[in-house]
């Protein structure tokens, strides 16, 4: 796991990445998205007023999830394609469902979420990043979110545990 790095570096957009809430949002997880310029919410959001709390942080590029049902989760997409300081992103729920080649597109990431397992891998040049989740646990698995940090040259990440009291 990497380092963090300060958010005021001018020359470097810092994403806080999220996902399986399950209509969770904890204090431990705000505190980590407090200072970041946009977050991505990797689906199985839970509740429409997880959204509404994490726009009160950054602005918010969402997907929904398998578990995201109802009127309130019908305009979420499956799958968003982001350019952020010229590096193209792909975000999607559950990584068994992509249907690219991830190099041959260009992505510089990918982004997913659906196993609750907290990943930073890079494979064939692309980032793969799961951040895990900040929902209710699930087994034995983790608290966790991710931070991505992109500059105009790199994109890097981070996966945070969440230090949960008791």
């Amino acid at each position: 796991m990497e380092s963090a790095i300060s958010s005021d570096t001018p020359d470097q957009t810092v994403i806080g990445v999220v996902s399986d809430t399950h209509g969770l949002l904890r204090p431990e997880a705000l505190k980590h998205l407090n200072e970041v310029d946009r977050i991505v919410h990797a689906g199985d959001i839970g509740a429409p007023n997880v959204l509404e709390k994490l726009r009160k942080l950054a602005p918010v590029d969402a997907v929904r999830g398998n578990n995201d049902k109802g009127t309130w989760a019908e305009a979420i997409p499956e799958t968003l394609f982001l350019e952020i300081r010229g590096h193209r992103i792909h975000v999607l729920h559950d990584l068994n469902q992509i249907d690219l080649s991830p190099a041959a597109a260009g992505m510089s990431a990918i982004i997913s979420g659906h196993s609750h397992k907290p990943l930073v891998e890079e494979r064939e040049g692309v980032l793969f990043i799961n951040p895990g989740s900040i929902g209710p646990r699930r087994f034995r698995l983790p608290i966790s979110l991710a931070k991505l940090y992109i500059t105009a040259t790199a994109v890097r990440a981070e996966i945070i545990e969440l230090k949960l009291p008791g």
